[in-house]
Formats: C-alpha cells, sequence, structure tokens
C-alpha cells in the first residue's frame, strides 16, 4: 500500500465490513467439510491482531483440519510465539529479503527492523516451531546478492529458505521481466557455492520445487511463477478479510460471501456458494502471462488478497 496513497490515518476497512473471527471460523468449518485440510493465516500482518491466538486455537481445533499454518513479517513474533503454539499453530513462514538491515529497511518501506524479525525467529525456535520457513523475494540488482548470505545463515539451522521470482502481482509495484532472477539461475549459482539435488514433493501441488545440500546441511526450495508455472496443480483458495473468496492470486474479481453470511445464509448455502466456485475456476494466469500483459488486466491487489 504505497505511502504516498495511503497515509497512517488511511481506514482500510471498517470493522464492520471485515469478516468477524465467528465469521473466519464458519468458513473455514464449511471449507473443511469441502474437503480442505490445509489452512493458512496471512495479512497483511496478522501478528496486529491481537486476539490471533484464540482464532489460531479456534481452527485448529475444527474437524479435517490436519495443517495449520501462518505467515508474518516477524516483526511482533517475540512477544507472540509462545502464545501461537499453546493455541495450537503448527507452522511459521517469515518473509525474509535481506539479513543487510540498511537494505531490509528499504525493502520494507522504512518500517522493518532486521533485529526484531530475528530476535522473533529466536523465540519462534524456543517455543517450539523447529523448523520455519523462510520466503525470500528475490529482484535482480536488488537483493540477489543476498542469496548466498542468507543461506550461509540458515544452512544446518533446520530451517527452509525458498526463494521466490519477483512477480506481476496487483498493479502498483512497477513489475518488469528483467527484475526477475530465474529460479534456474539462482540454483545454478547456489550449486556452485553448495552442491545441491532435487528431492521428491511431499505433496502433490506443493509450489516449492524442493532440494538439499548435498552435505547434509539441509533443505531449500524454489517458488517460480514467472518462469515454471504450476497453474494446473494449484490448489489453493484465499479467503480475504471483507469475506470476498479468490481462486488466485492474480485474480481480476472474487466471489462476495459476506452478504449471504450477514443475511442469515445457510451452512448449505454458502456450501454450495465455495463448491460452485471452486469447480469452475479456469485461472491460468502465470501460464498466459506472456498474452496477458500485452493485454494488462486490472488485477486485485496484493494487500486485499494475502500472501
Amino acid at each position: 500500500m504505497p505511502a504516498s496513497e495511503f497515509g497512517e490515518d488511511y481506514e482500510f476497512l471498517r470493522r464492520e465490513h471485515r469478516l468477524t473471527h465467528d465469521e473466519i471460523v464458519r468458513c473455514a468449518r464449511i471449507a473443511a467439510e469441502l474437503g480442505v485440510t490445509k489452512l493458512r493465516l496471512t495479512g497483511g500482518e496478522p501478528l496486529l491482531d491481537r486476539k490471533l491466538p484464540a482464532l489460531v486455537a479456534q481452527l485448529a481445533a475444527l474437524p479435517g483440519i490436519e495443517d495449520l499454518a501462518l505467515t508474518t513479517n516477524g516483526l511482533l513474533l517475540a512477544d507472540k510465539a509462545v502464545a501461537l503454539r499453546d493455541a495450537g499453530l503448527h507452522r511459521l513462514t517469515l518473509s525474509l529479503d535481506s539479513l543487510d538491515p540498511a537494505r531490509f529497511l528499504a525493502l520494507s518501506g522504512g518500517r522493518g527492523d532486521l533485529q526484531k524479525v530475528l530476535d522473533g525467529m529466536q523465540a519462534a525456535e524456543a517455543a517450539g516451531f523447529k523448523a520455519l520457513k523462510i520466503n525470500t523475494v528475490v529482484q535482480r540488482d536488488i537483493n540477489d546478492d543476498d542469496v548466498l548470505p542468507i543461506l550461509e545463515r540458515f544452512r544446518h539451522s533446520g530451517h527452509v529458505v525458498r526463494f521466490i521470482e519477483y512477480m506481476d502481482v496487483g498493479n502498483r509495484n512497477g513489475w518488469q521481466r528483467n527484475q526477475v532472477v530465474p529460479s534456474a539461475e539462482l540454483r545454478d549459482r547456489i550449486h556452485e557455492r553448495w552442491p545441491i539435488e532435487p528431492v521428491k514433493q511431499n505433496y502433490v501441488g506443493e509450489v516449492a520445487r524442493r532440494y538439499r545440500f548435498v552435505d547434509g546441511a539441509g533443505e531449500l526450495g524454489f517458488i517460480s511463477s514467472v518462469t515454471a508455472p504450476f497453474c494446473g496443480s494449484c490448489h489453493r483458495a484465499r479467503l480475504a478479510a471483507d469475506g470476498t473468496l479468490y481462486t488466485c492470486l492474480f485474480a481480476t474479481q472474487g466471489t462476495r460471501l459476506l452478504e449471504p453470511i450477514r443475511r442469515g445464509g445457510s451452512d448449505d448455502e454458502l456450501r454450495h456458494i465455495m463448491a460452485r466456485v471452486w469447480s469452475r475456476r479456469d485461472d491460468r494466469y502465470s501460464e498466459q502471462r506472456a498474452d496477458r500483459l500485452k493485454q494488462p488486466l486490472r488485477k486485485v491487489e496484493m494487500y486485499r488478497v494475502g500472501g
């Protein structure tokens, strides 16, 4: 959300226009009844919600949910890691685009404190989160020289660093194809420093291509939406804070669930809507990117969809 447009006092979404925790849990329960087994809380920044551990506890208790994860920038994690673990959170993913404090600050819009993130990681480890996932979005000539230092730091830690190709999410990041560092290029660069080898997928539709260090120092991954799209095996949907259901990160529109929820719609009605949306989805943006860039679409903004 560009600071030039959205100042400190900007009200992004009034409370009454946001899903309550009970409404989120209801949607998640119905999704689980339809076959969903994994849930992830993202943002914005989910740790800004002071009652987040209570929501985590409700979601963790849902029948059918086998995996509950959370993505965070880590700035508030040090004080909340224990409460999240006690509430039943299974896994944590942190965003970390640089280990240089000044660069980290710049990439986070002047608000990021690298030491707070590292302290949050340490607190998470102490709370029992032993295998963190660390996401690094790589941009050419911006932070691609951070790749080896980040791996150097987290080798032998048990954590998994995943390098994400810079994507044209939303309409505001001024994306250009030459800013992308292809995963294959990074893989070769890393292999030259520390030999790596591919690892079999954990499950069908896993977005990251897995590799491990030959010397036994751990695992890493690559998410290659630009150079190796995986639309055909994608099985993710996103429920935004305003109750809109999206079937793609690059969607142009979603399906509003808030209205039927607030007018007293039954579980059967919501179940029907969600099943219909999923069965009719035909999202292929990443596979069609070259053509789409010639005829630009007005995509939903990243800050509305979440990561």
